[in-house]
Parts: structure tokens; C-alpha cells; sequence
């Protein structure tokens, strides 16, 4: 049985869309269960209306919700051991609970898990990282949002553990990595970037496989399994790549409702602009993953309707699944200890007992 924890006061819509996610969630995942944190008055009358989840889920009432835009400190300051946020967070940390997901302000939730839940032994900042839509696929590209600015060990870190979720959440025995910088050249881009690069080759570990640097349009088609960068330029590259999906999506509404003649063009392709449309929808790809903590962490968009909300709770019930933390802490364990006299791609613990 998977136990997931909700923030159910987080986001722009709050009760009104989490419920109905969890609703979704239930339907497709038989073996989940959910421990519901929020204030009583706003969610309750949302749980009344879904009769469906009580053998499902329990409900904890709170005192505080944490404000979307509360500062970080504030948050901390004030909704410290009784907002639902923190309850949350904390369930994992007592076992209570095998991930949280919540919908709130970003700054509040990472601080507030870094405070409760604290980082693995090796890690020294965390990363948010993103499901990102491809040419190919889907790929993971992490850090977009957490650490502003890393230095090599810490984009090396990065790698390991975007490789280990991409093996949890793609299937992929040995995910290919890729180091985001301004050109591919080996002499282009900053210090550290060029010291990950090298640290990355020399380590040669079997849990990914290093393609070296990728370039922006890298991400869109695909290149790699694992996109890595710090904090700023991942940021910027998910809001720019939300915003043109956007903008596309506009222009193709204006583009088809301008004459008869391209309505009709658009009723005879509907099939086809149904299918651009899923592959367009930021909903699909909804959550980010703070990786590098002592438990599972999932943050929703605070703006995502019910079907956005849902993807990110079974992005944390994969994860679940497929032993996340015990990747993370198998591969960090094995690049951090290496001895010259054993081969660095020897396999993991946690994959010899999969394949065993």
C-alpha cells in the first residue's frame, strides 16, 4: 500500500481541485491511500461531495494554510508544526506517509522540507527537477528552481540524482546525461560546467551513461534522458518553454477561427490538432520533484486544474514504486566511495537485487 500525503490548501484553487484529483487518482491506482491535510470548513464540503475517497483517505484538520505569497521566513515563522503544509511534509518524515505532494508556494514548501525532512548525507543543496515533453519522449531536466548557481560537485550530484529518477520514472536501465551550457564544444562555458563535464567522464558510472554538453534546443528534441543545470537558467528555460507552448496554442485558435475555409480545415485535421494539443498540454508533464531529501516531495503548479494535481500525486506514487530514495542513495554511495581497485561501473545494490 502506497500512503501519499496531500496539501490540500496549496495552489490557486486549493480543496476544489485537489479532491476531485485525488478522486482520479483512486480510480487508477487501487493500492494508494491519502492522508488529507487542510482546514476543515474549506475541505470538508469538498470530501462530502466524494463519498468515493472515505475508505481511501483520512482527513487531519489544520489551524494555518500557508499564503501563496508568504516569504519562505514567514511561512517557516508561522505555519511551523500547524499548517497543513508542514503536517504534510512531516508525515513523511514520521512514516506516516511515502511522499507528499503539494500545490503551495514553492519557496514555503522547499523550505519547510529542507528544514523537516533535511538532505541525504552527500547532498549539500537539492534540486527541483521537471518532467520535460520531447521530440523523443520525455525527459528529466533538473535544477529548475532550487539552487541558484552550483559549483561542479553539486551539478555532478544533480546528475545522479536526475539519472536515478529517470530510471524510476522512465525504465531506463542507463539513462544518458547531458550538461546544458552554451555550446557543445569542450572549451566553451563556465569553470565549473567544464569541471562537472570532466568529473561526469572520469567517473564512467554504470547508473548513467554521460553524453557530455547539450544546447537549448537540446531539451525540446530530446538529445538526453537527463538535463543538467543550476537553479536561474532552468527556471528561465521552464517558464520560457511554458509560455511557447502557450503562445503556439494561441496562435493556432486565432489561426483556425480567422475564415470559413480554415474551420473547415480544422474540423477535416481535428484528430490531428487533438493530438497536438495533449502533447502541448502543461497539465501532462505537472510536477516538480525535489530531489536530494530525506523523502519525496512532489509541487504541483499552483495553477493546474484536477487533471494537473492528478499527474503530479502519481508522479509521486511512480516514484514510490519504482524505490526512488533507494536508487538515489545507491548511486550516490557507490560515486562517492569508489576505490581505484573496483571498477566504477560496478552495479548498484538496489540494481543487482532487481535483476537478481
Amino acid at each position: 500500500m502506497i500512503r501519499i500525503s496531500i496539501d490540500a490548501m496549496g495552489g490557486d484553487h486549493g480543496p476544489n481541485v485537489v479532491i476531485p484529483a485525488l478522486v482520479t487518482v483512486a480510480t487508477r491506482r487501487p493500492d494508494v491511500r491519502f492522508v488529507i491535510y487542510g482546514i476543515e470548513e474549506a475541505v470538508r464540503p469538498e470530501l462530502d461531495r466524494f463519498p468515493q475517497l472515505a475508505d481511501r483517505s483520512e482527513f487531519v484538520a489544520c489551524e494555518v494554510a500557508v499564503r501563496m505569497d508568504d516569504k519562505p521566513s514567514q511561512a517557516l515563522r508561522r505555519g511551523r508544526w500547524k499548517s497543513s503544509m508542514w503536517k504534510a511534509i512531516e508525515a513523511v518524515k514520521g512514516g506516516s506517509a511515502d511522499a507528499c505532494v503539494s500545490a503551495g508556494n514553492t519557496g514555503a514548501l522547499m523550505a519547510m522540507s529542507k528544514f523537516c525532512l533535511n538532505t541525504m548525507a552527500s547532498i549539500d543543496r537539492p534540486a527541483i527537477a521537471a518532467i520535460w515533453p520531447t521530440l523523443r519522449a520525455e525527459s528529466v531536466v533538473l535544477d529548475v528552481g532550487a539552487t541558484i548557481g552550483a559549483d561542479a560537485q553539486q551539478l555532478v550530484d544533480f546528475a545522479i540524482l536526475g539519472a536515478a529518477m529517470a530510471r524510476s520514472v522512465f525504465g531506463i536501465d542507463q539513462p544518458t546525461v547531458g550538461l546544458l551550457n552554451v555550446g557543445v564544444e569542450e572549451i566553451k562555458g563556465q569553470e565549473q560546467v567544464k569541471d562537472a563535464g570532466r568529473m561526469l567522464r572520469e567517473a564512467d558510472m554504470a547508473s548513467m551513461t554521460y553524453h557530455g554538453f547539450v544546447e537549448g534546443d537540446d531539451i525540446g528534441k530530446g538529445t538526453v534522458d537527463v538535463v543538467v543545470t543550476e537553479g536561474f537558467a532552468g527556471n528561465i528555460a521552464l517558464k520560457t518553454a511554458e509560455g511557447t507552448a502557450r503562445q503556439i496554442a494561441g496562435y493556432l485558435r486565432a489561426a483556425m477561427g480567422r475564415t470559413l475555409m480554415a474551420r473547415l480545415g480544422y474540423m477535416l485535421a481535428k484528430s490531428a490538432f487533438d493530438t497536438l494539443r495533449e502533447k502541448m498540454d502543461v497539465s501532462r508533464a505537472n510536477g516538480g520533484v525535489f530531489l536530494g531529501l530525506n523523502g519525496i516531495v512532489v509541487k504541483s503548479h499552483g495553477g493546474a486544474d484536477s487533471a494537473g494535481f492528478a499527474a503530479a500525486v502519481e508522479l509521486a506514487y511512480d516514484m514510490v514504486r519504482n524505490r526512488l530514495l533507494e536508487r538515489i542513495e545507491a548511486d550516490l554511495d557507490l560515486f562517492h566511495s569508489r576505490d581505484p581497485q573496483v571498477p566504477a561501473t560496478q552495479v548498484s545494490d538496489v540494481e543487482a537485487g532487481e535483476k537478481g
